[in-house]
């Protein structure tokens, strides 16, 4: 499964220059598999989560249709207040853990009143080298350069070097040669982008009555539930049985969740609670509950995502059953390089006290107003005092991080 190591972001909102992770060949510590971000209110925790959405959105929409979500507001707001220069993104990743790291940037500018892309760029260092300058195996400005086909370098057999001129230039060169089984790296890079999953659960949106029907994946409102569980249940009963006994350990009472299709055809999942002969349906259970199988689901997942990112999950969850679904991302994360890889925003202590310091960032905005990110395991006060036994999260509560990294 494709993993992120690195990611650097520039010159969008508050994100004026921010670099997380490995952005190059022996540059930083590759991302974990959990990267969890805290900070004060406006400290751009969601406006990192966006940054994803932004480039998934430049991928599947293109630039002026990303620019212009009613979340985003066009071009002009998007950009750092009191910059010129294009905004730009730089992935650092492999497609599994045996490949050469790729390096994907590209670059959005609004020249004559329409966003584009003015500059994007696929580089990996050439088989069998350790050292030395990654090859350029794409690189367009303006829509127009030359991409490498075949899955070969340019000087193995098997290469071929293209033009390409784009005629759209408010699309990425990688929306179309992604299509192109020529391009192999550029195909790969589509698909990893394409699969990116940003959380935006919605209880109320779970309670709805969808159309009777199996659905391989949540939707991310989560609006599909049923549909999930219909699928879930009917292809995959050994994962859906690990689904409800993790339920069960987690919120008390509840003995079983099966679904049953309305006069009407639609959907409703029917939770039967110990002590209660008729069952609940989900337009009567809390927030909580539809939270924590909803994330559960997520994590079992037969096709997974391979990067997920889950804002504020304590929103509507008891602080008990946040500390369980803190140990069971962390369980999740940590369970192989071949895992979905979270990114999590949180405003939670507890969320906090069940990970290390190398998965939690603090964010935090300087005098000028743009995001700084600091890795809380860079701290020597900070891992020797969790050595002594006290929690991140308490550390956290009581300013310790904000009076370490001031300065």
């Amino acid at each position: 499964m494709p993993r992120l190591l690195g990611l650097r972001v520039q010159n969008y909102k508050s994100l004026v220059d921010v670099s997380l992770g490995q952005i190059g060949y022996g540059q930083g510590t590759p991302l974990p598999s959990l990267s969890c971000f805290i900070g004060p209110n406006g400290s751009g925790k969601s406006t990192l989560l966006d940054a994803f959405g932004f480039m998934a959105d430049c991928l599947r929409e293109g630039v002026e249709a990303a620019c212009d979500k009613p979340q985003r507001g066009g071009f002009s707001k998007l950009r750092s207040q009191g910059r010129t220069d294009p905004i730009r993104f730089q992935l650092y990743y492999r497609e599994s853990p045996v490949s050469r790291p790729i390096t994907y940037s590209f670059a959005v500018d609004e020249p004559a009143g329409t966003p584009v892309v003015v500059e994007e760029s696929l580089l990996q260092r050439r088989k069998g080298k350790k050292h030395g300058r990654p090859y350029p195996f794409l690189r367009l400005v303006r829509g127009e350069g030359r991409v490498w086909a075949g899955a070969a370098t340019e000087d193995e057999e098997g290469a071929t070097s293209l033009e390409v001129r784009l005629d759209d230039f408010g699309r990425l060169g990688i929306t179309t040669l992604g299509n192109l089984k020529e391009h192999p790296r550029i195909v790969g890079l589509r698909a990893y982008i394409e699969s990116w999953y940003l959380s935006y659960f919605l209880p109320d949106a779970a309670r709805s009555l969808p159309q009777a029907g199996a659905q391989k994946h949540l939707n991310r409102t989560g609006e599909n539930l049923g549909n999930v569980v219909q699928y879930l249940e009917r292809t995959h009963p050994d994962r859906f049985r690990r689904v409800l006994d993790r339920i069960a350990r987690k919120i008390p009472g509840i003995q079983t969740i099966s679904h049953e299709k309305s006069q009407d055809g639609r959907l409703l999942l029917r939770f039967n609670e110990r002590g209660y002969e008729d069952p609940f349906y989900q337009q009567s259970m809390s927030d909580g509950t539809l939270k924590m199988f909803m994330y559960l689901l997520l994590l079992e997942d037969p096709e997974p995502f391979p990067l997920i990112g889950i804002e504020e999950p304590e929103n509507g969850l008891y602080h008990k059953l946040l500390e369980e679904l803190a140990r069971e991302l962390k369980q999740h994360g940590e369970e192989g390089q071949d895992r979905t890889q979270l990114f999590i925003t949180t405003h939670s202590p507890y969320f906090v006290d069940a990970l290390k310091p190398e998965q939690v960032w603090l964010m935090e905005k300087d005098q000028e107003g743009s995001t700084q990110i600091r890795r809380t395991a860079d701290s020597q006060i900070v891992r020797a005092m969790i050595e002594e036994g006290i929690p991140l999260g308490s550390l956290w509560y009581s300013n310790h991080f904000e009076e370490r990294f001031s300065g």
